[in-house]
């Protein structure tokens, strides 16, 4: 007999944002997302959230709360994959609104004894947050602490294993996103940018990243090492897919009728220790043909490359079949 499997952060969140639009009429949710989308990321005061109210939250979270969760969460799985020693005892998530990040961690190492932190500006973002978190059958994310904070320069941020800033630089000056990234640098062991997978999110990470590596901190996803990007600014954007299940309230204000979507992102993640790096990623959609498989491939030592996969190659070439994108190459033995 198969003991049941345990019910983790990523199967209890649906459900929990499900219940925020109880009561709520869905041409309003749609009318609040759609307003909220055009005004809300990259334009937004740190001293005048656009989140107005509960209604706006309730709304706004249960649209981008799942992209932003699985995002993450596909950043930190790449990160766990090449540091399967690091469980944080501590994390504070920076800009985190109503804690997307912080479900994402609890996924990504569940059950686990930490401390979180969760910084916002938004006093209604954080209580809704706070709210959600109370249904999580995660201990550590029902005892988060939700604090009011304003992100950018002179933000201070505890002291913590593991920081995470996601979907917050675009909306912060350029001076504020130095502050940010430096002061996360300065207070975690290691530290998780995401972004969205545009040229900008991109132009964003490769920015973080480069303040990171300053600050002394070594690259151990995606990048297979801490140099340059061999991206010429401009010509392409490094970036990646999280598949998001699509609720009602997505269906409304999109419209289509596939039940998911794909979240595009970017990311850095970087450790104050030396640590495992992949000996490639890679970063582009495998292409899978007769009797071979084509990698877009990112490296230590040769930059971008393509490496072409075939029958030949036996058990390499059946496991090629089943890399995505993203994911670290070559496959580790056995």
């Amino acid at each position: 007999m198969h003991a049941p499997e345990a019910v983790t952060a990523g199967d209890t969140l649906p459900v929990a944002l499900a219940q925020l639009l109880d009561g709520l009429p869905p041409k309003q949710a749609a009318q609040a997302v759609e307003r909220l989308i055009a005004n809300y990321r990259g334009r937004t005061p740190t001293d005048a959230p656009v989140l107005r109210d509960r209604s706006d939250v309730a709304a706004y979270a249960a649209y981008r709360m799942p992209a932003t969760f699985e995002a993450v969460r596909a950043a930190l799985g790449a990160f766990r994959h090449v540091m399967p020693g690091f469980t944080p005892a501590s994390h504070v998530d920076v800009g985190g609104g109503t804690g997307a990040a912080s479900w994402a961690v609890a996924d990504a190492w569940p059950g686990a004894d930490r401390t979180t932190v969760v910084l916002d500006w938004a006093e209604a973002a954080l209580e809704l947050g706070r709210e959600l978190a109370g249904g999580s059958g995660d201990a550590a994310l029902r005892a988060a602490e939700w604090r009011r904070a304003v992100i950018g320069a002179g933000l201070r941020i505890p002291d913590a294993e593991l920081v995470t800033v996601s979907y917050v630089l675009g909306e912060l000056t350029e001076e504020g996103r130095s502050a940010v990234v430096a002061e996360a640098a300065r207070a975690a062991s290691a530290v998780v940018v995401v972004e969205p997978g545009t040229p900008e999110g991109y132009l964003r990470i490769r920015e973080a990243r480069d303040r990171l590596v300053a600050a002394g901190l070594s690259v151990v996803a995606p990048c297979p090492h801490s140099g340059t990007c061999p991206i010429a600014p401009g010509t392409d954007w490094c970036h990646f897919a999280a598949r998001v299940s699509r609720s009602s309230l997505h269906r409304q204000v999109k419209g289509g009728s596939l039940p998911y979507e794909d979240e595009k992102f970017s990311y850095v993640a970087a450790v104050r220790e030396p640590g495992g790096a992949a000996a490639a990623r890679v970063v582009r959609k495998p292409q899978i043909r007769k009797g071979q498989v084509l990698l877009e491939l990112c490296t230590e030592g040769e930059g971008l490359r393509r490496e072409t996969v075939t029958k030949r190659h036996g058990p390499l070439y059946r496991a090629a079949r089943d890399t995505g994108w993203g994911d670290a190459w070559p496959p580790e033995e056995g």
